[in-house]
């Protein structure tokens, strides 16, 4: 193994985690934190030993997921049999714009299923409660797994190099637009427009809210980029467009002005 470029995979996924989820951290839970609380889709804010337990796991998650990137994309007995290429004219700029949507699509497929066999009594604890821990989560759950499921959720990357050809630049942008994506989803706030959830497009989508109620109920809503497999298997909570539109019309309290008179 060359440990420099191990480290530098590892560097190159960490910055991105806690670059994204610092920002997040700053503008939604201490800049605006007072401002904006109302709009909070649970109330209320997680607790320090919260953070530190999602940033702890985090960092376990990252490690593993830079083995496993390393090995995929670098380590030569491993990579000669995946079909990654160096040079896009071998597939042309067509299918390279095509990937992205085609590694959206199986990435959500794969986190679906993956998501609800985990869910399964028998495996659950030994798997997904750590990220269940975070009844309220915030940005730093992103990456908060236990390191057996960290191991199933890098099962993407093997899943891609052998079924897809793909540039080494697909895993880049497309891995960042993934976190990018997670820290949205553990926001704790919606940022999508009120409506959104009932729309021709956003009905298929999955948003802040949604995967929220699965964090506080622990059931249903398993998606990760869309809805359609929950809409499909009937796996969607049935207050889902109930509670956005309820987070959605929320209005700031009034500001109560006393006058003083001589």
């Amino acid at each position: 193994m060359n440990w420099q470029i191990y480290y530098n995979i590892i560097r190159g996924i960490g910055d991105r985690y806690i670059v994204l989820a610092f920002i997040a951290t700053l503008v939604f839970y201490v800049l605006f934190r007072k401002k904006w609380q109302f709009k909070k889709i649970q109330s209320n804010f997680p607790r320090s030993k919260d953070y530190a337990r999602e940033i702890i796991y985090s960092i376990l998650t990252i490690i593993i997921f830079g083995f496993v990137g390393y090995t995929v994309l670098i380590y030569p007995p491993v990579v000669k049999y995946t079909l990654t290429y160096s040079n896009i004219k071998a597939y042309g700029w067509a299918w390279y714009f095509l990937a992205y949507p085609v590694m959206l699509v199986l990435h959500d497929t794969y986190f679906y299923w993956t998501h609800r066999l985990m869910h399964h009594p028998a495996i659950f604890k030994y798997t997904h409660l750590v990220h269940h821990k975070s009844t309220n989560p915030s940005p730093w759950a992103a990456y908060a797994f236990h390191p057996f499921e960290a191991v199933v959720e890098a099962g993407i990357q093997v899943l891609f190099v052998f079924i897809l050809p793909l540039h080494i630049t697909h895993f880049f942008f497309f891995f960042f637009f993934m976190i990018v994506y997670n820290v949205y989803g553990h926001l704790g706030y919606e940022l999508y427009p009120k409506g959104f959830s009932k729309s021709r497009v956003g009905k298929w989508i999955n948003t802040s809210v949604n995967h929220n109620q699965h964090h506080q109920y622990f059931k249903g809503n398993y998606g990760l980029y869309f809805l359609w497999w929950d809409r499909w298997m009937g796996t969607i909570r049935s207050d889902y467009d109930t509670r956005f539109e309820e987070v959605k019309g929320r209005t700031a309290p009034a500001t109560t002005v006393v006058t003083i008179t001589a």
